[in-house]
């Protein structure tokens, strides 16, 4: 579906225009067309192809979607491929993974967003808000669409983050090991989501400035640099919340044996307790004739006060060894 195709001069809005009237402002200088797809349909792409002149390689990455993200060179063009994280509205905790293809030339920028209801209204109109830095062209709008994703990675790695430290409050709560243990494992997933999703940029985003860079980001090379940071912030971010996520799974499952051992102590404590009774009731029931205590007038409530009594020490000890 086409969102809005328009064409830009020095970096000012020209107009609206129907795809059809592509190629020709293409060859005017000092512009640039700035088409955004969403959902494109295999038609749509077939035609952006033939007013564009893009690489038949890309458009089949395109086409195909669930690409990881990457930043391709293709002649004088680039082919990037950004992931989309947005949390899912009514399934708290879900993220929803979609993707926008970015066909960048000299003299035109194409975004095929699929997957994903939010849109990049906000970008075209920050653009045009700043027609200084639109006239560097295609590359200049590349970072910003670029700038745009990564900047909606940061209120998921906050949520995730305030989850994170709700769960380590809970580690030490009794009875809540196995739960917190199941969230723990399902927080880490979401975590691998946005890993999956930042990591790849990165590597290809740190292409962009520096040394040899495309033609295309000669002129602002300084705002990769930025989206570079933010990346690796984040990135950074992702590998801490990755390992305490790995030590809070690891104390859990400490709490759990520990609790184990807890039991096991209260149960050694009775089972002596106990084991103390039967021995002097074995011993007073064999029921010889020899055995001086069995026609003694006391000798029941001397057998009983000393069963009693030697339970009673046997509690002390325990209780004051924290077994009990």
């Amino acid at each position: 579906m086409l969102i809005n195709c328009v064409v830009y001069q020095n970096g000012t809005k020209l107009a609206d225009i129907p795809v059809s009237q592509i190629s020709e402002y293409l060859s005017h200088p000092d512009a640039f067309v700035w088409v955004a797809l969403q959902d494109a349909t295999p038609e749509e792409l077939e035609e952006m192809q033939h007013e564009f002149g893009l690489h038949e390689l890309a458009v089949e990455d395109a086409r195909h979607g669930h690409q990881r993200p990457k930043i391709e060179e293709y002649g004088a063009s680039l082919f990037s491929v950004l992931q989309l994280v947005e949390p899912v509205p009514d399934h708290p905790g879900e993220l929803n993974i979609g993707e926008v293809d970015v066909f960048t030339g000299s003299n035109y920028v194409l975004s095929v967003r699929n997957r994903s209801q939010k849109g990049f209204l906000g970008v075209r109109a920050r653009c045009e808000r700043e027609p200084e830095l639109l006239r560097h062209g295609s590359g200049f709008v590349l970072y910003a669409l670029m700038d745009a994703v990564v900047d909606r990675y940061f209120p998921i790695i906050d949520q995730l983050e305030t989850e994170l430290e709700t769960i380590e409050r809970e580690i030490f709560s009794k009875g809540s090991a196995r739960s917190n243990i199941e969230r723990l494992y399902e927080l880490k997933g979401r975590v691998m989501v946005l890993k999956h999703a930042v990591a790849p940029l990165l590597e290809a985003a740190s292409k962009l400035y520096g040394g040899r860079v495309p033609h295309i980001c000669a002129g602002v090379q300084e705002y990769f640099r930025d989206v570079v940071d933010h990346l690796t912030r984040i990135n950074t971010q992702i590998d801490n919340m990755r390992d305490t996520i790995g030590t809070a799974i690891q104390v859990n499952l400490a709490m759990v044996t520990i609790g184990e051992s807890e039991v096991t102590k209260r149960l050694a404590a009775w089972a002596s307790i106990f084991a103390v009774c039967t021995a002097f009731a074995g011993i007073w029931g064999m029921n010889f004739e020899s055995m001086p205590e069995l026609r003694w007038r006391y000798g029941y409530l001397m057998a009983m006060g000393l069963i009693v009594v030697a339970c009673s020490l046997l509690y002390w000890r325990f209780k004051r060894a924290r077994w009990l």
